[in-house]
């Protein structure tokens, strides 16, 4: 019997279904049904820079907006560097690889995320090991990498082995879940102590800020997502950020098929990747990034409407930033009692036929019949978390009922 299918028998105290649907109205209003976990909207000036595209043929990959639009998701991280790429799969894959991850090494990541961040691990050929989580940050547990890598690590031959499957370690990837950040100094400082390489998965934490730092300027590198449900959206897109001037280039050069510069030869000097994102993508970037500050507003106040809604709920509460932390609140998280976990599913049911998108959290990477025999650390509270929340809907438009701030975000 699994850990998850230990605890699950150990639950079963019934939950007033009513009262949770009575207090997400209070916070959604009169938003017409069904609602969605998160939508975007695209106003006047995503329709002039896509026009604009389309009336001067520039449409791929070349064009002024992917600069401006990297421009800008610099400037607002604070990264010296944003190379725009085509999603985030692809910018995670390309930073892996960039960082010097090989075929059969093994890729430290949680168990509690998207299915791209493990299968990026795979697309570079390497090994995901899934790693625990806290409730301190629902991200990867630094503290359960660092007993974990004692249990497991050996040094050998100039690095650090994985002493069961005789594979090199060679990344940790953190994830900022939801939005809210992952305790980086502590991470820091087990991924230097093993030599490990940090690549962090910021694509949900765009404007995300962990001690006046943002999101995705911890590692040496990261990558960002502007998926269609994410805060900003290109309707499909990724960035790798760096502040290392010739990791930068090095990224525009294999992630443009290793095309040498020059006015008309086609010459290439390795077998890269045709990853560059377009130009036409690009546009509604740079339309989203105008209205970036003004959506992570609205999203802090949708995540405080939720925080009021249940902050003396019998059962359930609404997840809170970590501390130091100011959360992008990309996704609002309702977490379940222990003792109502079984109760899950029945309240996702009560949800969905109230017009209410919720879902549950992606089934965990170890549960997945492709990385069920991947290498991995006990995964207590990653189970638990899997069993007790469930996101709401968290469009940013939705702060104040949906109404006034509709026109701005």
């Amino acid at each position: 019997m699994s850990i998850l299918s230990k605890q699950a028998s150990h639950v079963g105290a019934a939950l007033d279904l009513q009262p949770v649907l009575d207090a997400v109205d209070a916070v959604l209003g009169a938003q017409p049904r069904p609602v969605e976990l998160h939508e975007p909207r695209f106003g006047e000036r995503e329709r002039q820079f896509v026009l604009d595209c389309i009336d001067t043929n520039w449409v791929s990959s070349a064009g002024q907006y992917v600069t401006r639009f990297e421009q800008m998701v610099a400037e607002a991280t604070g990264a010296r560097h944003a190379v725009a790429i085509v999603n985030g799969t692809a910018a995670l894959h390309a930073a892996l690889l960039l960082e010097g991850v090989q075929p059969n090494d093994e890729v430290l990541l949680p168990a509690i995320t998207f299915v791209a961040t493990a299968n990026a691990v795979s697309h570079a050929g390497a090994i995901p090991h899934f790693v625990d989580s806290t409730w301190d940050s629902l991200g990867l547990d630094p503290m359960a990498l660092d007993e974990h890598l004692a249990a497991i690590a050996v040094h050998r031959n100039g690095g650090w082995i994985n002493k069961e499957t005789g594979r090199r370690l060679r990344a940790v990837v953190p994830v900022h879940i939801f939005g809210h950040p992952v305790d980086m100094a502590a991470l820091g400082t087990v991924a230097a102590k093993y030599d490990l390489v940090v690549v962090e998965d910021a694509t949900e934490s765009l404007g995300s800020i962990l001690n006046g730092q943002s999101c995705g300027t911890f590692g040496h590198s990261a990558v960002l997502s502007f998926n269609g449900n994410k805060i900003v959206t290109t309707g499909g897109g990724g960035m790798i950020l760096t502040s290392d001037d010739d990791h930068a280039r090095r990224a525009r050069h294999v992630t443009s098929t290793a095309k040498k510069s020059h006015a008309w030869a086609f010459d290439h000097d390795e077998v890269a990747y045709n990853y560059r994102l377009p130009n036409i993508n690009a546009a509604l970037g740079c339309a989203q990034m105008e209205r970036l500050p003004a959506m992570v507003a609205a999203k802090r106040e949708l995540a405080e409407r939720y925080l009021q809604a249940f902050s003396q709920f019998p059962g359930a509460r609404v997840y809170r930033e970590p501390k130091g932390a100011q959360s992008n609140y990309w996704l609002n998280t309702l977490v379940l009692d222990r003792e109502c976990a079984g109760e899950r599913d029945r309240l996702l049911s009560a949800l969905h036929g109230h017009g209410v998108k919720a879902r549950p959290l992606w089934t965990p990477m170890h549960m997945l019949p492709m990385y069920r025999d991947c290498p991995r650390s006990p995964l207590d509270v990653a189970e638990d978390m899997y069993r007790r929340c469930i996101n709401l809907p968290s469009s940013p438009f939705l702060a104040a009922g949906g109404k006034e701030n509709a026109n701005k975000i």
